[in-house]
């Protein structure tokens, strides 16, 4: 949804709702964690102000990819970052303008997966997938997906990529799962909620999918769903403290922590872990800067959480900042 019709919903909506609608940040319901919350670190600004990116970590750096930039427009931009200097590095353009799109790393292999094509007013969704080839210094095809998507979840276990959800017109429930050894799409068990906007991470041996939504205005959905490849099953977990879409997740030092977000007239600073011991979700250190269309990759010990929207809709921003536990 453009920036210029999210306001004129506002405007329709009244003034009870305005400060919402001004971008009015939400925090964490979930029991605080007082005695070690984590930090946050602001790190150099991402060189292109960008929002619904993808993000991944490669050899240590981290890469964001794809995106809106400026105007809304969808950008090909791709850069990395390197914790060691504090500094960005241009990288080869993506050769296709996306946003919204996925990027996991499989071993020392970086792949970019689906997003939208076109700007503001039309989204076409893609099957692209693109891997880095250091050697080369470029971007290759690989097989497609077999479902065209954007705003799709991916995670990477036992060597295999899953890519979750998403939407081409409505919110798909598709699971395929890709091989980079063979090249290969294979369609397996469903989600049981058919979601975009939703993040995904490996844990403990399997695929967890969390939060994500139908639509902007539609139905937010707080669901954690669990799939064991071994069984092709999916059962329900703890569901996340507040439903929204557009976050981002991660797993360090055995825990899955989620960030940010969007619903409708709001956006998300909330920092939220899983503790396994107590099988429930605590609220952390929340974000600095609240966003949500983010990304979130792991580099030694600290989660870093690149660009985002500041503001429900479109709102770009070079926000660079890392979370330590």
């Amino acid at each position: 949804m453009s920036r210029f019709l999210y306001m004129a919903l506002c405007t329709a909506l009244g003034a009870p709702l305005l400060v919402g609608c001004l971008g009015a940040s939400t925090s964490s319901p979930a029991p605080i964690e007082v005695a070690a919350p984590g930090r946050w670190t602001s790190l150099a600004p991402l060189p292109t102000p960008r929002q619904e990116v993808a993000v991944a970590a490669l050899r240590g750096h981290i890469w964001v990819m794809g995106g809106f930039g400026a105007a809304a427009e969808p950008t090909a931009a791709a850069e990395s970052y390197d914790p060691a200097t504090n500094a960005w590095t241009a990288r080869p353009l993506l050769p296709t303008a996306v946003h919204h799109a996925a990027a996991v790393t499989v071993g020392e292999r970086l792949f970019v997966l689906g997003g939208y094509a076109g700007g503001r007013v039309r989204w076409e969704p893609v099957g692209d997938v693109w891997e880095w080839n250091e050697a080369r210094g470029a971007w290759e095809a690989r097989a497609p997906m077999p479902t065209p998507r954007g705003a799709l979840a991916a995670a990477v276990l036992n060597g295999r990529i899953h890519a979750l959800g998403g939407a081409q017109r409505d919110a798909l429930n598709v699971h395929e799962v890709y091989d980079p050894a063979t090249n290969v799409w294979k369609t397996v068990n469903a989600m049981p909620t058919a979601r975009d906007h939703l993040a995904a991470v490996a844990f403990q041996d399997r695929i967890w999918a969390l939060g994500g939504r139908s639509s902007f205005l539609g139905t937010q959905y707080a669901n954690v769903e669990i799939y064991d490849p071994a069984a092709d099953a999916w059962r329900t977990g703890p569901p996340l403290p507040r439903g929204r879409g557009g976050l981002a997740a991660a797993t360090l030092l055995d825990r899955i922590v989620v960030f940010g977000g969007e619903a409708p007239f709001r956006i998300f600073e909330a920092t939220e872990m899983y503790e396994p011991a107590g099988n429930r979700w605590i609220a952390m250190a929340p974000m600095p800067t609240p966003r949500h269309g983010i990304g979130a990759a792991v580099v030694g010990a600290q989660i870093y959480v690149p660009g985002g929207g500041r503001e429900p809709g479109f709102a770009a921003t070079d926000v660079n900042e890392a979370y330590t536990r």
